[in-house]
């Protein structure tokens, strides 16, 4: 009996301790997330509220120790995880742990038109940044590629609304199934960077939210984006950091997103406009307490103790606070809390896999006259390289999105060992000197690209060795240096620099079999192109660029990449420069720069083929080394009434010999409207491979929206009864089949 009391006791004591131990409701995993955030809420000091929606490092926000909610870590960047650096410095920690796989430049990946690689990307990134314990990545970018001066535009995915919204959200998912959140940025129009800080761009809502709208759209309501970053720039005289229209009413309650806004790095410039404008978390403020390096430095940010004095004051309840703290809450509980989901893992063989996959199916062939490639060993042994960027490090330098490699492979040491592999053998010639600087951030690379030889000497050179090679290769384009394809800066102008032109020009004249590589994020003036037989866009192609050059060189991939920008002839040919729309005025009374968008929707191939400007290379253009003819497109039907969408057919076949893939891309046209609409407009792509001679039926579906324009009037969509026309082509100047339907 003594001893049933006792284990009674023993159980009593037990239960209560278990009680007494019962995990909160907010750290509960099993519970709803909207209960978790409002039990931590209930729980917080308004000082730990105020300490949550500001940094505390320059990467990190205090979570609340207390209550053993963690600090949220963010990092750079789109293109890989960004090497850490000291709490309060830019200065590298010098930690051995943090080099990682650069992926390659968003450009190239929407150069892929291809939504499940995408997801391939987002989900390799997430891995490594779930490894190095980053809970947000601050990217992907998606602004539109406005003018090709913009030295940021590398880093995000072309000029077109629809083919961006359907590349950035696989990107999002398969990075937040890391338990990584993606902060998309730069929300909005920051598309250039001359003034980034003090332009305020003027807009029409049509434009707003036909062209530079819907990428963020579908990164909200598709890709279910847990976070979003502000831009720079103004809008309606408002930094977009701190914008009502754009974020409390477009964003939060148009789209309905429940994540948290966070600031760009120095984007907060008002306490009482973060307070009431939609921002939720503050970081790089330069307020003067951080500037003069006081110990409490983050607590003079805007929304640090001149917030919380004002709700002591009693000139704010906690209303505001309560919502960017539920926000921020969210976010915190959708990664760093999320206990579930493993390690990751840094430079793995997949990751490197990876990467050079996305290389190889966003390299762009141009132009292949004559069929110059791929290199083919039995048309002569002795292959020539030419150029600073064929043995350039280009993961060092452009800004945020600078990283510390693993390993890099350059262009040169790519096609040397495919070269050996072929019995080939290869030389190197200068060309040109251009950037010789090899340190970004602290980042250094460790090259001497140093050379003292005027560039008429180093032509010379490159001239008579081209004369003696069976093949010559020309690798150059831009770098990441500033004023080329680098944050803060824009370029002066189209064409290349360091005197490329006079370079590729006289290796024309020496040998009929030049390739010429180009390596950017931006369209470049190509004067000598039609010297040139064969022309490759190569991007920044990250850790693996040189692995991925020499497999579409040489033939090992067949290429299958599609331009998301046009490259026009001339900068005048661009809408932005032809109507003086760039950079904009500054004011008489203030450091403001007004800037219009006069060119309105016609962005990109819309401008040109809307006022029939030839472009140099259209949007959508790739080639292959093999051939595919579209057969004639079909519809499911020919008339549609609301609600309903129609299917269309295109037959494709292989005609070459060699396999490959076709991205057949759906173009409509709304030829009698009541408003001025372009010529035609994407709003389908499928991307298909193919064998040989094979054949596939590629079927494509669109419905109501697909054919709408915004009414800013009455701030709807409207799709007008009449007759549409479908196009189907490999390129936008280029469609191969055509349906017409009505909408009733």
């Amino acid at each position: 009996m003594k001893r049933a009391i006792g284990l009674l006791t023993i159980a009593v004591a037990a239960a209560s301790a278990t009680s007494m131990a019962r995990t909160p409701a907010y750290k509960d995993t099993s519970i709803p997330l909207e209960q978790r955030v409002e039990d931590a809420l209930s729980r917080m000091t308004t000082q730990e509220k105020i300490n949550l929606i500001h940094a505390q490092s320059k990467f990190s926000s205090r979570g609340v120790p207390r209550l053993g909610i963690p600090d949220l870590w963010t990092d750079d960047g789109p293109h890989g995880v960004r090497p850490d650096v000291l709490w309060d410095e830019w200065d590298q920690a010098g930690q051995t742990n943090d080099s990682c796989v650069a992926f390659p430049a968003l450009t190239c990946l929407a150069a892929t038109w291809n939504p499940a690689t995408s997801y391939l990307y987002g989900f390799s990134l997430g891995e490594e940044a779930r490894y190095r314990g980053k809970d947000v990545i601050l990217g992907p970018g998606v602004n539109i590629y406005r003018t090709p001066v913009n030295g940021r535009n590398f880093e995000y995915m072309g000029e077109d609304p629809y083919l961006a919204a359907k590349m950035v959200v696989p990107y999002i998912k398969g990075l937040q199934s890391n338990g990584v959140a993606a902060c998309v940025k730069h929300f909005a129009l920051n598309n250039n960077e001359v003034n980034r800080h003090t332009t305020n761009v003027i807009i029409d809502d049509r434009t707003l939210y036909e062209i530079y709208l819907p990428a963020f759209k579908a990164a909200v309501q598709e890709g279910g984006a847990w976070s979003i970053m502000g831009a720079y720039n103004l809008y309606r005289d408002e930094h977009l950091c701190h914008n009502s229209r754009m974020l409390n009413d477009i964003l939060k309650k148009e789209w309905g997103f429940d994540g948290a806004v966070i600031s760009d790095w120095g984007g907060t410039h008002d306490t009482k406009q973060a307070i009431t404008n939609g921002l939720d978390l503050e970081f790089g403020s330069w307020t003067n307490g951080l500037s003069t390096g006081a110990s409490n430095a983050y607590d003079s940010y805007y929304m640090a103790r001149p917030y919380f004095n004002l709700i002591s004051k009693g000139e704010y309840s906690t209303k505001e606070l309560d919502d960017k703290v539920r926000r921020v809450l969210r976010l915190i509980m959708r990664t760093a809390m999320d206990h579930s989901k493993g390690e990751g893992s840094l430079c793995s063989e997949e990751h490197y896999e990876a990467a050079r996959r996305i290389g190889n199916e966003g390299i762009v062939l141009l132009r292949n006259e004559g069929r110059v490639l791929p290199i083919n060993p039995t048309k002569g042994k002795r292959i020539l390289v030419v150029g600073e960027n064929a043995i350039k490090m280009m993961t060092v330098g452009g800004g945020s999105s600078s990283l510390k490699v693993q390993h890099e492979i350059s262009p040169l040491d790519g096609i040397r060992e495919a070269a050996k592999n072929l019995g080939m053998d290869v030389e190197y010639a200068r060309g040109y000197v251009g950037d010789v600087s090899g340190e970004y951030n602290g980042v250094v690379t460790g090259q001497n690209l140093k050379d003292d030889r005027s560039p008429a000497e180093l032509i010379a050179e490159a001239v008579a060795k081209a004369k003696e090679a069976d093949h010559v290769i020309f690798v150059g384009g831009l770098n990441k240096s500033s004023g080329q394809d680098c944050e803060d800066s824009d370029r002066a102008g189209l064409e290349p620099p360091y005197g490329q032109d006079d370079v590729i020009v006289a290796l024309a004249k020496a040998n009929p079999g030049l390739t010429v590589v180009n390596i950017s994020g931006n369209a470049v003036a190509m004067p000598w192109a039609d010297m040139v037989p064969s022309i490759v866009q190569a991007w920044f192609l990250g850790s693996e660029a040189g692995n991925s050059i020499a497999d579409i060189l040489f033939g090992k991939v067949n290429p299958s990449g599609k331009l998301p920008f046009t490259f026009p002839v001339r900068l005048a040919d661009s809408p932005a420069h032809k109507l003086n729309a760039y950079p904009g005025t500054k004011r008489a009374d203030s450091n403001i720069v007004d800037l219009e968008y006069k060119e309105g929707i016609l962005v990109g191939y819309r401008w040109h083929d809307t006022k029939k400007i030839k472009p140099q290379f259209a949007f959508g253009h790739g080639l292959s080394y093999t051939d595919f003819k579209f057969g004639k497109a079909t519809a499911d039907k020919t008339l549609i009434s609301e609600g309903e969408t129609v299917t269309f057919t295109v037959p494709v076949t292989n005609t070459g010999s060699m396999a490959g893939a076709e991205v057949i891309q759906l173009y409509v046209s709304d030829p009698k409207c009541t408003v001025p609409r372009p010529v035609k407009e994407l709003k389908g792509f499928s991307k298909v491979f193919l064998q040989p001679g094979e054949t596939k039926e590629v079927k494509i579906s669109i419905g109501r929206d697909a054919l709408s324009y915004f009414d800013a009037e009455n701030h709807e969509w409207v799709a007008e009864p009449g007759q549409f026309t479908a196009s189907f082509g490999p390129s936008s100047d280029n469609i191969a089949t055509t349906v017409k339907f009505t909408l009733k």
